[in-house]
């Protein structure tokens, strides 16, 4: 089983789903975990997206990389530029960067919810593209 970390800011929203969806997805060769640089919560609407595709994230929480301790992963995701910027090095491991767009940025209720779904599509379609031909 390969084990891979998605990180992002505050680990409320695009690392979260990127985690739901590997689990869901992917879970015959993949175990996936997900960080912050800094700690909040999981916005509602990470929840409320990936339960319309029958993917419950109900229990996660966010948690700082700090927290993950020195666990060992096969592949490390920033999922957006300021997490790249302060990532932590991880050695010996494969770090890749793929920034989506931050869907928490969009203030209108309806305009947000549909941010959140266009955010988890785009996860759900990178996922399907890459890691099927990840060697690692």
């Amino acid at each position: 089983m390969k084990k891979i970390l998605f990180i992002c800011t505050h680990n409320s929203a695009r690392s979260q789903i990127a985690e739901g969806l590997t689990n869901y997805f992917y879970s015959e060769n993949w175990q996936a975990f997900s960080a912050g640089t800094q700690k909040t919560r999981v916005k509602l609407e990470a929840t409320q997206v990936l339960k319309e595709i029958g993917i419950d994230i109900s229990h996660h929480y966010s948690k700082t990389v700090e927290e993950i301790g020195d666990q060992q992963f096969d592949i490390v995701v920033t999922v957006c530029d300021s997490a790249k910027e302060s990532c932590p090095f991880f050695p010996g491991k494969k770090v890749l960067h793929k920034s989506f767009a931050d869907p928490s940025d969009v203030k209108e209720a309806e305009a947000r919810l549909n941010a959140f779904r266009k955010t988890r599509d785009e996860i759900k379609k990178w996922l399907a593209e890459t890691l099927p031909n990840m060697n690692v």
